[in-house]
């Protein structure tokens, strides 16, 4: 008799049910899902991050230049219209390779946004306006920002209202400088 109980038992199959495979794989993707969303945020913060990193880079090379031999003034900005493909920031070309190895780009290869250089339209160019688009309208670093406009009537220095180049630095997601 103890024999064909162990024998039952053993021709019996163990597996899972229907049911039990799909409530796993219905957590699984949840959980899924809420590491993708995650990461995209992160993602974002990389990418604006790396886009505050070069615009110092280019300020320090706008300095360098202005320093250079025989200067004294920084690069002029040109107007390169709404096409980023090209060429991303107009008018920065000319400190390659001399004062940086390469004009940075911005890190969305799959929608650019062209990184801002602004110069007064007057024969001197002592100052200049950089800014970069950003992604996180949130991000603490657009509190410390310089908020100007070099757009219309320029209010990023005192006595300069015309700018090459100019763009509105107040936007939400404008993260921009002045020497």
């Amino acid at each position: 008799m103890l024999k064909s109980i162990f024998r039952n038992k053993r021709s019996l199959k163990v597996g899972f049910t229907l049911i039990e495979l799909l409530v796993v794989i219905a957590i699984i993707g949840v959980l899924a899902s809420i590491v993708l969303a995650s990461l995209n945020t992160a993602r974002k913060k990389s990418r604006d991050a790396r886009r505050i990193s070069d615009v110092k880079q280019i300020q320090l090379g706008l300095e360098l230049y202005f320093d250079g031999p025989g200067s004294g003034q920084y690069p002029v900005a040109t107007t390169g219209g709404s096409n980023c493909s090209a060429t991303i920031q107009y008018g920065l070309e000319v400190m390659v390779p001399n004062y940086m190895p390469q004009i940075p780009r911005d890190p969305n290869a799959a929608a650019p946004n062209c990184y801002l250089y602004a110069t007064p339209s007057a024969v001197s160019r002592s100052t200049y306006h950089l800014g970069a688009t950003i992604e996180e309208t949130s991000a603490a670093v657009l509190s410390n920002d310089k908020d100007c406009v070099s757009s219309g009537t320029a209010t990023c220095v005192s006595g300069i209202t015309a700018y090459t180049g100019g763009f509105d630095g107040t936007s939400a997601q404008v993260y921009d400088l002045i020497p």
